[in-house]
C-alpha cells in the first residue's frame, strides 16, 4: 500500500470518528465541561496550603508579652482568631465541635517566668482528626514562636530565656496520617461501589433488553425502585464493615464510639448515595452512559468531601457547594464516631443533611423512573 493512499484512508477514518463524537451535543459537554470544572476544583481544593486557619486563644497571662506573641500570630495572615476563651473548660467544646482547628493556651505566669530568667511554655492543642492539616498548622505556629524568640532577643539586646512550644494532638496523639484516612475510607469506599451499582441497575435492564419485562410485572415503578435500592445498600454496609475490620484489627486504630451510632450514620449515608445513583440510572440509556456520569460525579464529590483537605480551608463558594455532598457528612460522621466516640445526638447534625439529600434524590429518581417506564 502506498504511503499517500494509507494517509488518505486513515484521514477519512479519523475524520469520521471525530465527527461522530463532536456532532453529538451531549458528548461535547461531557468531553470538555467536566475537565474544566475538575481543573478548577483541583486548583482551589486539592491543596495543603493553610491560609485561613481558625484558632482560639486562652490567654491567662494577659500581659504585654503575651499580647505581642498573639499579635505576631494574627499578623501572619494564616491564622484567624475565632474565639477568646475565659477558662480551660471551654477548650474541649471548641475542639470537639470543630469551631477551631487549634487552641493556643498561655499560662498565668507566662511573663513572670520570662522576666525571672526561666523558659516559658505555650501549649498548642490541635484537632488531629486531619493529621496533615494539624502537622502543617503546628509547623506554622512553631515558625512564629521562633520568630518571636529572635525578636525578643533583639529587643533585650542579649541572650535570655526562650519561649517553648508544647504540642498536644487530640484524637490522633501520634499525628499518624493513617488515623485520618482509614476511618474516612469506611464511608468513601462503600460510596464508590454503592453509587456505581445503583447507577447501573436500570441502565443494565435497558441494555440487556429485559426492561420490557418489568412493565408486565405486577410491581409498581416505586416498588421496582425500592427493590433495586435495597441490594446496593446491603452491599455498601457489608463493604463498610470490611473496611472497619481492617482499620480496627489490621492497622490497630482503636474505635472510641458505638457500633450502633456508626451503623445508623452509615445507613443514612448509603441511603443518600442510593438516591443519587438511582437518579443517574434513570437518566442513562446505556450502561456506558451510567458509568460515565458516575465517574464524572465521583471526583468532585471526593474533592469536596474533606477527605484530604479541610472544608474550612476551601473558598466560601465551594464550602456552600459541599452542603449538597453526602460524602462530606459521611466522612465527618465516621471520623467523629470512630475517633472521638461521640453519640447519636452529636452526629445528628451530619445525619439530617444526608436524609434531606435522600428525600430529594429518591422522589426525583422515582419520577424519572416512572416517566422512562411510560
Amino acid at each position: 500500500m502506498k504511503p499517500l493512499e494509507l494517509f488518505f484512508r486513515l484521514h477519512a477514518l479519523i475524520r469520521k470518528e471525530l465527527l461522530l463524537v463532536l456532532k453529538d451535543p451531549s458528548s461535547r459537554v461531557i468531553l470538555f465541561l467536566p475537565v474544566l470544572l475538575q481543573s478548577l476544583l483541583f486548583g482551589y481544593v486539592a491543596t495543603y496550603d493553610l491560609s485561613n486557619v481558625p484558632y482560639a486563644v486562652l490567654d491567662q497571662s494577659r500581659s504585654p508579652t503575651s499580647t505581642r506573641l498573639l499579635a505576631r500570630l494574627d499578623g501572619t495572615g494564616f491564622f484567624r482568631r475565632v474565639a477568646t476563651l475565659e477558662s480551660s473548660t471551654e477548650i474541649a467544646p471548641t475542639i470537639d465541635l470543630q469551631k477551631a482547628l487549634m487552641v493556643v493556651q498561655i499560662g498565668p505566669r507566662f511573663e513572670q517566668d520570662l522576666l525571672a530568667g526561666r523558659s516559658a511554655a505555650v501549649q498548642l492543642i490541635l484537632d488531629a482528626r486531619n493529621s496533615t492539616t494539624a502537622n502543617t498548622a503546628a509547623a506554622d505556629v512553631a515558625a512564629v514562636v521562633d520568630d518571636f524568640n529572635a525578636s525578643e532577643l533583639r529587643r533585650r539586646g542579649g541572650p535570655g530565656p526562650a519561649l517553648t512550644l508544647e504540642t498536644r494532638a487530640w484524637f490522633n496523639p501520634n499525628l499518624e496520617t493513617r488515623w485520618n484516612f482509614m476511618p474516612a475510607l469506611i464511608a468513601t469506599l462503600s460510596m464508590l461501589q454503592t453509587l456505581l451499582l445503583t447507577a447501573l441497575s436500570v441502565a443494565r435492564e435497558r441494555e440487556q433488553g429485559t426492561f420490557d419485562q418489568l412493565l408486565v410485572t405486577p410491581l409498581s415503578p416505586t416498588e421496582i425502585m425500592i427493590g433495586k435500592a435495597i441490594p446496593p445498600m446491603l452491599i455498601g454496609l457489608v463493604q463498610s464493615t470490611l473496611v472497619m475490620l481492617v482499620t480496627r484489627f489490621w492497622f490497630h486504630i482503636p474505635m472510641a464510639g458505638s457500633l450502633l451510632t456508626l451503623y445508623v450514620g452509615l445507613a443514612a449515608f448509603i441511603f443518600a448515595g442510593v438516591g443519587i445513583g438511582l437518579s443517574i440510572s434513570a437518566l442513562s440509556a446505556t450502561m456506558q452512559q451510567a458509568e460515565l456520569y458516575t465517574f464524572v460525579l465521583l471526583l468532585p464529590m471526593m474533592l469536596l468531601s474533606g477527605l484530604t483537605t479541610p472544608v474550612a480551608s476551601m473558598p466560601r463558594a465551594l464550602q456552600i457547594a459541599t452542603l449538597a455532598n453526602p460524602v462530606r457528612f459521611g466522612i465527618d460522621l465516621v471520623r467523629r464516631v470512630y475517633l472521638e466516640g461521640v453519640g447519636l445526638g452529636t452526629v445528628f447534625s451530619d445525619i439530617w443533611p444526608m436524609l434531606l439529600i435522600a428525600a430529594v434524590t429518591l422522589p426525583t429518581a422515582a419520577w424519572l423512573f416512572r416517566n422512562r417506564l411510560t
